[in-house]
């Protein structure tokens, strides 16, 4: 197997600890991820354990199975900038706030963040 260079090693080591903090946080198995989300189980074991560089399709998978936002992976994977949102434009510390935090679900996470979004259109100056 190719190793991976000191900063992708870094990179993946960070997001497997995510995705095993995540996993725990759900209250799920490795197994039962792993069949949530399309993925063998013993390749989700090399991703959690640092060896394995996940595609953003299967980044994807794990995020939907997780229920968490595969943008904060896709970053955790040195995929996406932590600055830029996938629109291109700087993303806000509220969003990622929101997006991250364990105590809230995905309804209130999508209602709060239809609010901010709404509050930050009204405030912004026309061009």
């Amino acid at each position: 197997m190719a190793r991976l260079t000191d900063k992708a090693a870094g990179a993946v080591g960070s997001l497997g600890e995510y995705l095993a903090e995540q996993r725990r946080h759900a209250q799920l198995s490795l197994r039962q991820l792993s069949d949530l989300a399309g993925v063998s189980n013993p390749y989700l074991s090399q991703i959690e354990r640092g060896l394995r560089k996940p595609s953003a399709d299967v980044l994807q998978q794990l995020a939907k199975a997780l229920r968490i936002s595969a943008e904060t992976l896709y970053v955790r994977a040195g995929i996406l900038d932590p600055d830029e949102s996938p629109e291109g434009t700087k993303a806000s510390g509220v969003v990622d706030a929101v997006l991250l935090d364990p105590a809230l679900n995905e309804r209130q996470k999508r209602v709060l963040l239809d609010v901010y979004t709404s509050f930050v259109r009204e405030n912004q100056t026309p061009a």
